[in-house]
């Protein structure tokens, strides 16, 4: 194991994945519109067989059981433990769906075996993302789908643009990591995500740029909401990472920047900022 795997692996199954389960309601509301902009472009069909890569806590899985209904399947995978342990205990009773704990770039999956992979941000952290692709599109039936929603860069994100640009004149930003380094952004480069998904054997691809309003932070009033964004902001994302060992007088400074960054940005009940993302669909060759 790599030491950039190691480190995904060891931060979803500690502190980023306690803090997804801790946030799970919020989080899937913010990326509800990408996931279904993403299954739409995947056009699921009943009685069919999907993978979902990254599954997290299983929202996106048991939309995707939904669609395929009794006479289809869903197999939700993701690596980390906290995260499939709620997916499980979350799954209706009786829905077409069940869990795995694994990396899908690797794991043993069954041959030629589903219709559709699919994935809501959870495909930008492989190593090696043309043989994880590779090794996933063994997978996939002849002619089968992939359908995927990732990050472009960060610089088009305000998750990660407004409260890291609110900090920069508090605490010392490190520059951004190598934009192929495995993690969120790693697939902003369109071109780079066409290479990769050609490099591993998938054909008539295609990258749409897909902008949403994401709901940041929600209250009942227009301050709680700005609150809540700020709270959010400091526990999950690279700036909790960034101030998990500053000094409380520094984190309250920057909270107070933080907050006035999201105060600037529209919203009654929620905090709106920006969010750019690519739908990402190919598919397998026809055998």
């Amino acid at each position: 194991m790599t030491e950039s795997k190691a480190y995904q692996v060891a931060d979803w199954n500690g502190r980023s994945g306690e803090q997804w389960v801790a946030n799970q309601a919020r989080l899937d509301a913010m990326l509800a519109a990408f996931g279904d902009a993403a299954r739409a472009a995947a056009a699921v069909g009943e009685g069919e067989q999907a993978l979902d890569v990254g599954c997290g806590a299983g929202a996106t899985s048991q939309a995707l059981a939904a669609r395929v209904g009794p006479r289809g399947h869903v197999l939700g995978v993701d690596i980390s433990a906290p995260l499939i342990d709620r997916a499980r205990a979350a799954a209706p009773a009786g829905a077409p769906l069940a869990f795995e704990l694994a990396d899908a770039g690797t794991a043993a999956l069954p041959e030629q075996a589903f219709d559709l992979i699919f994935s809501r941000f959870g495909v930008m952290f492989f190593d090696d993302p043309a043989a994880a692709f590779a090794h996933m599109r063994g997978a996939l039936k002849a002619g089968g789908r992939l359908a995927f929603v990732c990050w472009r860069s960060g610089a088009e994100n305000d998750w990660v643009r407004l409260p890291m640009g609110a900090v920069a004149n508090l605490i010392s930003v490190p520059p951004p990591p190598d934009p192929e380094a495995p993690g969120p952004f790693s697939f902003g480069d369109r071109d780079r995500v066409e290479r990769i998904l050609n490099a591993a054997g998938f054909v008539d691809i295609s990258i749409t740029p897909f902008d949403h309003p994401v709901p940041f932070g929600h209250g009942e009033t227009r301050e709680a909401a700005v609150d809540n964004a700020v709270e959010m902001a400091f526990q999950v994302g690279p700036l909790a990472r960034l101030l998990a060992e500053q000094s409380d007088a520094i984190r309250a400074q920057a909270a107070e920047a933080v907050r006035r960054a999201f105060a600037a940005k529209p919203g009654d009940r929620s905090v709106m900022i920006d969010g750019a993302a690519w739908i990402v669909t190919a598919r397998n060759p026809a055998r």
